[in-house]
C-alpha cells in the first residue's frame, strides 16, 4: 500500500506541474514514470494489468462510436498505406544516414532490421490521439473521424504483422468469432432490459473484457482488437453514448497507469537518449507527408493539418511489435528501451504542438494558396450561411434551447453550428437548420463575417478554450455584431468579457432561453445606442449649409 500511495502522489504532483505549465497532464504522468524508475522505485504490483485495462476500455469506447463505413473511405485506407510506405522509406534513409555516427545499435544492423524499425515508427499512438481528440471534443469532426479511421487501419496492419512474426497463425477456432454477430443481437436484447447505471457500467466492462479481450486472445488474436470489434457491434444501440460516458472516468484513471508504465520500461544510456532524440527528426517529415496525402484526397489544408497533428507521434503499439520482433530475433532487444524513450519524447513534442494546434494551423493556412471548392470533398467545402441573422455555435442542451428561443419566441432567422457530425445529422432530421463546421476554424468565421445581415453570435460550446478561440477569431476579423457566451466559472466569465463578449451567463445558473433573452436585449441596446450616436451627426450635417 505504501508503494501505491507513492505512485499516486508522484503521478498527481507531476500532473499538476504539467497543468500549471499549460501542458496536458499525460506529459506529467510520463515524466513521473521516468522519475520513479530513475530513483530506483520498484514497479507497483498490477500496474501493467491496469494499463492494459485502460487501453482495452479506450478501444472499446472507440468501437462504440465508430462507423465502420468510414474505414472504406479512400482518405482513410489509401492514406494509411501511402503514409506507411513513405514512413518506411524515409525511416530507412535516416537510420542508414546516421549509422556512421557511431551508434552501436546501427553498427551491425542490416537493411531488414532498419526497415522493421522504420515500420514500427510509422504507427501513431491510438491512446495519445484519442486523448487529444477527446480534450478538444473533436472525436466526430471530419478530421477526427479520418484520424480515428487511420488509427484503426494501422492497428489492423500491426495485428497482421504480429500474427505473421509470431511464426504461427491464429487458432482454427478464430472462425467461430462469426458467432459474435448473433451474440451481439442477444446482448442488445439484454441491454434493453437494464435500467440501472451501475449494471450498465458492469455490463459494458464485462462485454469489453470477456467476449472482447479474452475471447480474441484465446484464438490467437490481439485482445485490444477484440474490444474494438465488440464495441462496434454494440455501437448501434441507443444506450451506447451513455455507456461511453459511464466508462469515461474509469478509462481515464486506468490510462494513467499506461503512461506511468511507459516510463518504467528501462533506464536508457546516454547513447540510447541520443538515438531516441535523433529519431524525432522523422516526426516533422511524417507530419508533412500526412498533410500532402490528405490534401491530395480532397481535404482543406486546415482539415489535413489538424488530422496530421493528431497522428504525428510514435505508438505504444510499436513497443509491442518490437518486443515480439526482438523475441523472434528480427531486431536487437536494446531497441525496446530506445523506442520507449523515442515514443515518450514524441508524446512531449506532440503535446506541446497540440496545445497551440489551432493557432499554428491558422497561421500556416494564411500562407497557403486557397483551394477551389470543386477540388474539395463535399464535407469540407465552404458553407452557405444564407440569410441567417443569428448564429448558435454548439448544439448541446443550452445551444438547442437558445436556438428554439430565438427561432420560435423571437422570430429570428437562426443557423446552428455543430462540429459533431452525428449530432448535426440528428438535428437536421428534427428540422433544425444546422451546418457541420468547426468554430475554431478561421475560414469559417471569415465566411460568417461575409454573411449578409449576421448580427448575433451565441457561443455555447462546452469547452471554454473553444469559446475563447472563437472570440479571438471574431475580434481579429472585426465582427461588429453582438456576441453572447456561456461560462462554467467566474474566472471564465471574466476572461470572455475581456475578450469582447457582450453577454456571458453561467452554464448552470441559466438555461438557453435566459441566454437568448439576454443576448437579444444586449443586441437591441447596442443597436439603439448606435442609432442614437448617429442623430447628433445628422443634425450637425443639416446645420453646415446654414453657416
Amino acid at each position: 500500500m505504501t508503494l501505491t500511495a507513492l505512485y499516486l502522489l508522484v503521478a498527481l504532483g507531476a500532473g499538476l506541474v504539467a497543468m500549471f505549465l499549460k501542458l496536458p497532464p499525460l506529459v506529467g504522468f510520463l515524466a513521473a514514470g521516468f522519475g520513479l524508475h530513475a530513483a530506483g522505485v520498484g514497479e507497483m504490483a498490477g500496474l501493467h494489468t491496469l494499463a492494459d485495462l485502460g487501453v482495452t476500455l479506450l478501444l472499446f469506447g472507440i468501437g462504440l462510436k465508430l462507423d465502420v463505413r468510414s474505414l472504406l473511405r479512400p482518405d482513410v485506407w489509401l492514406s494509411t498505406f501511402a503514409h506507411l510506405g513513405f514512413s518506411v522509406i524515409i525511416g530507412v534513409g535516416l537510420l542508414a544516414g546516421i549509422a556512421p555516427l557511431g551508434f552501436a545499435l546501427l553498427a551491425d544492423a542490416d537493411l531488414g532490421e532498419m526497415a522493421l524499425i522504420a515500420f514500427v515508427l510509422s504507427f501513431s499512438s491510438t491512446v495519445f490521439a484519442i486523448k487529444v481528440l477527446e480534450e478538444r471534443h473533436d472525436n466526430n469532426t471530419l478530421y477526427g473521424r479520418i484520424a480515428i479511421g487511420v488509427l484503426v487501419m494501422q492497428d489492423i496492419v500491426a495485428v497482421v504483422f504480429l500474427t505473421i512474426s509470431k511464426g504461427h497463425w491464429p487458432s482454427p477456432w478464430v472462425f467461430a468469432l462469426v458467432l459474435l454477430l448473433p451474440g451481439a443481437w442477444l446482448a442488445h436484447r439484454i441491454w434493453d432490459r437494464i435500467t440501472s447505471a451501475e449494471l450498465t457500467a458492469l455490463f459494458g466492462l464485462a462485454i469489453a473484457l470477456v467476449p472482447g479481450y479474452w475471447l480474441f486472445e484465446a484464438v490467437g488474436l490481439k485482445g485490444d482488437l477484440g474490444a474494438l470489434v465488440v464495441g462496434v457491434l454494440l455501437g448501434s444501440h441507443a444506450k451506447a453514448p451513455a455507456l461511453a460516458k459511464l466508462l469515461f472516468s474509469t478509462k481515464e484513471l486506468l490510462l494513467i497507469a499506461f503512461f506511468l508504465s511507459i516510463g518504467l520500461t528501462g533506464v536508457p544510456s546516454l547513447e540510447d537518449l541520443a538515438l531516441a532524440s535523433v529519431l524525432q527528426i522523422l516526426l516533422p517529415l511524417q507530419a508533412v507527408a500526412y498533410v500532402v496525402i490528405f490534401a491530395f484526397m480532397g481535404l482543406r489544408y486546415r482539415t489535413a493539418t489538424l488530422a496530421s497533428f493528431t497522428l504525428t507521434n510514435y505508438s505504444e503499439f510499436g513497443l509491442i511489435v518490437i518486443v515480439i520482433a526482438s523475441a523472434t530475433g528480427l531486431a536487437s532487444a536494446q531497441w525496446q528501451t530506445v523506442l520507449a524513450v523515442a515514443t515518450s519524447l514524441s508524446f512531449l513534442v506532440a503535446a506541446v504542438f497540440n496545445v497551440y494546434a489551432a493557432k499554428l494551423i491558422n497561421l500556416l493556412n494564411r500562407r497557403l494558396p486557397e483551394r477551389r471548392p470543386e477540388r474539395l470533398q463535399e464535407a469540407d467545402r465552404p458553407i452557405n450561411l444564407g440569410d441567417a441573422k443569428a448564429l448558435v455555435v454548439g448544439m448541446g442542451r443550452v445551444g438547442r434551447t437558445t436556438y428554439e428561443e430565438l427561432r420560435d419566441a423571437q422570430g429570428y432567422q437562426v443557423l446552428a453550428v455543430e462540429h459533431d457530425s452525428l449530432r448535426a445529422d440528428s438535428l437536421k432530421q428534427e428540422g433544425f437548420d444546422v451546418v457541420e463546421a468547426d468554430a475554431t476554424d478561421q475560414d469559417f468565421w471569415e465566411r460568417v463575417k461575409k454573411g449578409t445581415g449576421m448580427e448575433l453570435v451565441v457561443l455555447t460550446m462546452p469547452f471554454h478554450g473553444d469559446n475563447l478561440l472563437a472570440m479571438d477569431l471574431l475580434q481579429k476579423l472585426g465582427f461588429t455584431g453582438t456576441v453572447a457566451a456561456i461560462a462554467l466559472r467566474p474566472e471564465e466569465r471574466d476572461e470572455l468579457k475581456k475578450r469582447g463578449a457582450h453577454a456571458v451567463l453561467n452554464l448552470y445558473a441559466s438555461a438557453g432561453s435566459d441566454l437568448a433573452e439576454k443576448a437579444l436585449r444586449v443586441n437591441q441596446e447596442r443597436r439603439l445606442s448606435a442609432c442614437q450616436s448617429l442623430i447628433p451627426q445628422a443634425r450637425r450635417g443639416r446645420r453646415r449649409p446654414q453657416g
